[in-house]
């Protein structure tokens, strides 16, 4: 049982020293701070990955080249790429009863130029399905249509970004942009979404293909009629790609594979970089043991005196262990306001939050710290004898 005496005197031993008590804390503050600071950041990237994935319609299929998907390097990606229409064909002769909506995507870069005033943007080809597939919402006029893409008229939808740097404040539907030589007529402004409609032009697939002769797709979207078909329908898929690809030469992803790989990824990140900042709080606890040792030598003939006047080993040790707790925990607590106050400012951008369970480790993590490392010194405090202790100089 902790005395109260016990215990404000080892208050009183820490205020008498608030410099050097305060600069042990920093190692444990630094940690802290770096757990629950790196944690929350990692948890923001992984809720604003789930919110672009949940703001996407749902029940969507994802047909990609090559057998690694998503973890191919793009360059080899495209070299291997046989994705065209006659697979987009094979899906619907196949599958098509099941399926609510197809367009197959295209994308390459080019300069884009309105008067004097250029931008390097991603230039995507789809049909007019591509607006309900991605969930777009649009600041000026609206998307293409059937009729535009069968017609391989010269039409283009921007992204936000694209239509900040060539238009500003003005409207830009009805402007007219260059891509090489050719001369596109803006019918919509597609509303800030996510980098990859943001930065592009997104024009008729079939224009893209007559106008840049591009016939490989990047890769092909559709989606379901009904969530609980959602397998069967990429089975279907499958058998049409088989009749005329390899198995190895593309991938099917649901929105869920997708998102559950990356949120795996993620979530591996977010463990590896939180123990490598906890190795910080285990330096913390080193130079918690080196001031305490220190304190320990400084304080001989005070344990003497506390050991003549009737304190016993087990009081004095318990003091020690104390003041090593309470530098630790201040240290954690410290560290929390500060990760807190950084989660606040992240939120500007994403939604980070600190999680209960990095709190616990943190906390619990600089308690443990105290107690570890303030033992030896408490040990070596309590093994003083009282009479040599007074004659300490």
């Amino acid at each position: 049982m902790i005395s109260k005496e016990t215990l404000n005197i080892a208050l009183i031993a820490l205020w008498s020293n608030k410099v050097r008590s305060f600069l042990t804390t920093l190692g444990v503050i630094i940690g802290v701070f770096a757990v629950v600071s790196l944690v929350s950041l990692v948890t923001g990237v992984k809720n604003y990955v789930k919110d672009q994935f949940e703001s996407i319609g749902s029940n969507l299929i994802y047909i990609m080249p090559g057998s690694g998907g998503l973890a191919n390097d793009p360059s080899v990606s495209f070299s291997n790429n046989k994705l065209s229409e006659k697979h987009v064909d094979s899906i619907k002769r196949i599958a098509g009863e099941d399926i609510l909506r197809i367009t197959p995507y295209t994308s390459i870069a080019k300069t884009v130029k309105y008067k004097t005033k250029n931008y390097f943007a991603t230039i995507s080809g789809a049909n007019e399905s591509f607006k309900e597939l991605f969930n777009l919402d649009f600041t000026e006029g609206n998307a293409f249509n059937e009729f535009d893409v069968k017609s391989k008229r010269h039409v283009a939808v921007i992204g936000s970004e694209v239509k900040d740097k060539l238009f500003k404040n003005t409207n830009a539907v009805g402007k007219e942009i260059k891509i090489d030589t050719k001369t596109f007529s803006i019918i919509g402004v597609a509303k800030k979404k996510d980098p990859d409609i943001d930065n592009a032009v997104i024009i008729p697939n079939t224009t893209l293909e007559q106008v840049f002769d591009v016939k490989i797709y990047s890769y092909i979207v559709l989606q379901s009629k009904s969530a609980d078909k959602l397998d069967y329908l990429m089975k279907n898929v499958e058998i049409a790609l088989l009749q005329d690809l390899n198995k190895d030469e593309f991938t099917i992803y649901s929105q869920t594979d997708i998102l559950d790989s990356v949120q795996q990824i993620l979530g591996i990140l977010q463990i590896a970089l939180g123990a490598i900042a906890g190795i910080s709080l285990l330096v913390g606890g080193i130079g918690i043991m080196n001031i305490m040792l220190v304190s320990v030598t400084e304080r001989t003939k005070e344990i003497g005196l506390r050991k003549a006047l009737g304190a016993t080993s087990t009081d004095i040790g318990i003091q020690f262990i104390i003041e090593a707790v309470l530098v630790s925990l201040l240290g954690g607590l410290m560290g929390l306001f500060f990760g807190w106050i950084v989660t606040l400012i992240a939120n500007n951008w994403i939604r980070a939050e600190i999680t209960g369970w990095s709190v616990g480790l943190a906390l619990g993590f600089s308690i443990i710290v105290g107690i570890v490392f303030g033992t030896y010194p408490a040990l070596d405090a309590a093994k003083k004898d009282p009479i040599e202790a007074l004659r300490y100089e």
